[in-house]
């Protein structure tokens, strides 16, 4: 049977900024998420799909012991081969698989995943490959495909279908008028062929950079599928096609993302995963809706989680806390009768007792069918911060007694009195 590979591209440290102060202290990629970091949902999902034999991370972050350690546990646990490769300048997610297309190729697969980090969901992947083997014959390349509210779909790439045949007929990024509700999510399932499309972009690059002086054109290594490959496959090719799905599946550019993607995968536990999540019983906390407890974390039996809540490793949670909508990274302590709410708390940071931290939600609107979560700028345009989850980096400290609200806390700070609205350099 013929074998297949997925490709996950993870970015790199110049990427992620809107995902600060949490991506100052670990790779934005393995920022834990329902207990697990971002891209273990997709490696679980990859290893799913039949005769899966290979998953191949592409970015421009260091290799260094957090992200060998991850890659180990991660071919223990699926029993798949893992492996990175870093870009040692940044090509574009099209110019990253086409540096790399020898090590894709090994093997000669017959068709390979291609996923962005950044995206969280319910991946449908066997069923893309289903639709991808019955679709059309010969050489095609098939995207995952959602819809959006007519306003957000200018955020996406938008995609014009034949609704007879599934054929993609046109396909514009972040287009400055309405042009199609159904939107991208940034997962292609190629087949080897699409080296030699990107190969004529990467050709027509170098000749346009060796005869024209005045092209803006940095390099001719930076190629982006969307903008540059895409829009050549569909003149007059006809080889894009489209799957829908209708599972969940939203972004992953900022922290308040995070919080909405934690409560979506928790949710996916319910079918997938049922003994993750912890249930109220004698002598145990009280738990409302989903929640997962670390096993090496101590919850305090007196203390109220839930809904959407995630208690990460060697967390400490003392008598009479309340916890909803939010995560606690890895050795926290939340002293006595702390209330947290819509938040994410850094690693091996103290909450002091009697202590409320608040933030925003910033859910999709549940009245827009389709509703996307809204990417907000850090400041709006008074210049002030805009309402939103509130972050602590690692290793701060909160006294007891005060209330932390709608803030951004920068790792390793001692505060001593009570922040609304502001960023704590």
């Amino acid at each position: 049977m013929a074998m297949l590979k997925t490709v996950i591209l993870v970015g790199g440290p110049s990427n992620g900024t809107r995902f600060r102060p949490l991506s100052l202290d670990i790779p934005k990629p393995l920022f834990p998420v329902a207990g697990f970091p971002m891209i273990y949902h997709h490696i679980e999902a990859a290893s799913k799909v039949s005769n899966m034999k290979e998953i191949i991370l592409i970015g421009s972050y260091q290799k260094d012991q957090q992200l060998i350690k991850f890659m180990t546990s991660m071919q223990q646990e699926f029993k798949i081969l893992v492996n990175y490769f870093q870009e040692f300048t940044a090509l574009g997610t099209a110019g990253g698989l086409y540096h790399f297309r020898d090590q894709i190729q090994s093997g000669n697969p017959e068709l390979f995943f291609v996923m962005n980090a950044d995206v969280c969901g319910d991946f449908p992947l066997q069923q893309m490959v289903q639709f991808h083997r019955t679709v059309a014959e010969g050489d095609h390349f098939t995207l995952l495909a959602t819809e959006a509210t007519r306003q957000q779909s200018l955020n996406y790439g938008c995609i014009v279908e034949d609704k007879a045949t599934h054929r993609v007929e046109h396909y514009v990024e972040k287009p400055g008028t309405f042009v199609s509700m159904l939107i991208s999510c940034g997962i292609y399932l190629f087949g080897p062929q699409i080296f030699d499309h990107i190969g004529h972009v990467f050709k027509e690059r170098q000749v346009e950079l060796a005869y024209n002086l005045e092209s803006k054109l940095e390099t001719s290594n930076v190629i982006h599928m969307e903008q540059d490959v895409f829009a050549k496959l569909l003149s007059g090719s006809g080889l894009l096609y489209v799957y829908h799905t209708n599972n969940f599946w939203s972004q992953l550019k900022s922290a308040g993302a995070a919080i909405y993607a934690n409560r979506h995968y928790l949710n996916i536990y319910k079918s997938t995963h049922p003994e993750r999540l912890a249930k109220s019983a004698k002598d145990y906390p009280t738990i409302i809706g989903d929640v997962y407890i670390h096993p090496s974390a101590t919850v305090h039996p007196t203390a109220c989680l839930g809904p959407n809540v995630t208690i990460e490793k060697d967390v400490v949670v003392h008598a009479g806390v309340r916890i909803r909508e939010s995560i606690v990274l890895e050795g926290s302590i939340i002293q006595d009768h702390c209330c947290i709410l819509h938040s994410i708390i850094g690693w091996h940071s103290v909450v002091g007792e009697w202590t409320r931290i608040e933030g925003t939600p910033n859910d999709p609107n549940p009245n827009k069918p389709f509703a996307k979560i809204e990417v907000q700028d850090l400041f709006n345009p008074e210049g002030k911060l805009s309402p939103s989850i509130t972050v602590l980096g690692s290793n701060v400290r909160i006294p007891s007694e005060v209330i932390i609200l709608n803030s951004i806390v920068l790792p390793g700070k001692l505060l001593e009195t009570s922040y609304k609205n502001q960023i704590v350099l």
